[in-house]
Formats: C-alpha cells, sequence, structure tokens
C-alpha cells in the first residue's frame, strides 16, 4: 500500500497556507486515506453513492486530518469533527472543542485545504466546466454589476470569469459560515476585483462593521480564491495550535504518513 503523500504546499498568502490535494483516481492512495478516517467519517464515506465524491472526500479529510493532528499535536484517533449550524466543520481533540482555523474545498481533480490563524476562514477550487448553463446560473448567483461584466465578455474569458467571480463569491459564504442561508446575489464583489485587482477588502452588506480579505487565487487548471475576517485593528492576529510562521509551510508535512 502506497504511503506517498498526495497533498503538498501550494500557496502562503497573508499568513494563510493552502495546500493542494491531487484527486486524480488512484485505489491504493484511496484504500490509505479510508484507513485514516474516524468511525463516523468511514461510515458517510460507504453513503456516498458516486465512486468521485466517495473519492474526493477520502483524500481531503484524510489529509486534513493528518495536517490538523500535526498542528494540534494529537493523535488521530483523538481529532474528531463537529459541523456548526449551517455545515461547516469545527475541530475537536479528545471531545473538547479547539481553535483550528481551517477549511476545504475540492472540484474534479484538485482540493484545496486552508490552514489559518482566522477562525472565519474560506477556501474554494472551481475546475472551468464551459457546458455548464452559464447564465441561468449566473442568474441564480450575481448581482447586476458582476452579470453585466459576464454580459460583455465571450468564449473563454467568459468562462473564465464566471468561475473567477463564483469562486470568490463561494469563498466569501464559507467563510461566513451562512451556506445556503445567506442569497448570492445580494453581495457583489468589489469593483476593484471586478476590474482585475486580486486581492480586495470586502464588507457584507448585512455586517458593515466586519472587513474581510478576498483574494483571487485563480491559476491556469482552475479558479480559486480566499477569503477570511480580519481582526479588529486593536487586535492581534491570533496562532492556532503552534501554526507555523511565514516561511515555515512546509513543516506542515510529515516525511511519512
Amino acid at each position: 500500500m502506497t504511503r506517498e503523500r498526495w497533498w503538498t504546499p501550494w500557496r502562503e498568502v497573508e499568513g494563510v497556507i493552502v495546500l493542494h490535494v491531487d484527486l486524480a483516481p488512484d485505489e491504493a492512495r484511496e484504500a490509505r486515506a479510508v484507513s485514516l478516517l474516524d468511525e463516523a467519517e468511514t461510515a458517510r464515506w460507504r453513503r456516498i453513492l458516486s465512486a468521485r465524491a466517495r473519492r474526493e472526500f477520502a483524500l481531503c479529510r484524510a489529509a486534513l486530518r493528518v495536517i490538523l493532528s500535526e498542528r494540534l499535536g494529537c493523535a488521530g484517533r483523538q481529532l474528531s469533527f463537529d459541523y456548526l449550524e449551517h455545515g461547516k466543520p469545527a475541530a475537536r481533540v479528545a471531545g473538547q472543542p479547539v481553535d483550528a482555523g481551517f477549511n476545504v474545498s475540492h472540484s474534479g481533480r484538485h482540493g484545496l485545504i486552508a490552514i489559518a490563524g482566522y477562525d472565519c476562514l474560506g477556501v474554494d477550487v472551481e475546475e472551468r466546466v464551459s457546458q455548464r448553463d452559464l447564465e441561468g446560473i449566473g442568474s441564480l448567483v450575481y448581482g447586476p454589476m458582476e452579470r453585466r461584466l459576464l454580459g460583455n465578455a465571450a468564449g473563454r474569458e467568459r468562462v473564465r470569469l464566471f468561475y473567477r467571480l463564483w469562486s470568490m463569491k463561494e469563498a466569501l459564504i464559507k467563510a461566513l459560515g451562512a451556506g445556503f442561508s445567506l442569497n448570492p446575489t445580494g453581495f457583489q464583489i468589489p469593483a476593484p476585483m471586478l476590474r482585475g485587482d486580486r486581492s480586495g477588502a470586502f464588507r457584507f452588506p448585512h455586517l458593515p462593521s466586519q472587513t474581510w480579505r478576498l483574494l483571487d487565487l485563480g491559476e491556469p487548471r482552475f479558479a480559486a480564491a480566499l477569503a477570511y475576517r480580519l481582526p479588529p485593528s486593536s487586535a492581534p492576529v491570533r496562532r492556532i495550535g503552534g501554526l507555523p510562521e511565514s516561511g515555515e509551510v512546509r513543516k506542515l508535512l510529515k516525511p511519512d504518513l
């Protein structure tokens, strides 16, 4: 059975570490991942009907388990996950809640895991699929400025723009932890980012006192984005459970599983 890692450091951005998870089909790798899951996760894995979805869940969750166990200094069997009101996972060690800022996303053959000292953190990855009903989906997701921008684009540029906007909006929703309770047409990406900026500050209309950081992390293989809530200017950024300082991203990975 293979013991190779299927996740690697991908980006380190403003104190947030993002790892890429290889979700390509590999029976030995998936079997290794399933062996790292706890009883509840294994039962969930068995209930998933789609072979692809089972693989994505096993590979991403097992990678997250190893990374968090290392950073929190606990054995894998001590780590478990709760789910908040809208489905966002939260970590526990030996049954006790811990401060651990993390988020996971996967699409096709790519997964991303974000780890940081921010408790309100969201990451999203989207493989670009041109066959989707971009106009129909866009009417349910995008606000007026975003729809106008998409309407002025065509061909590959329209597909690229659609997924760029989608990944940024999804990262913000995941960072907020509101799930499907938040209407995505009720907020829009900041205008400078609509014009091409790769990062910017954001405020939800219903939470004007909170400032969020939004980053476009897209690259040729996929669209991707990261979002997190900024602490008040007087509050220091927390570091969670031995999470690395800048430049220590490779210490996230053990030589072996």
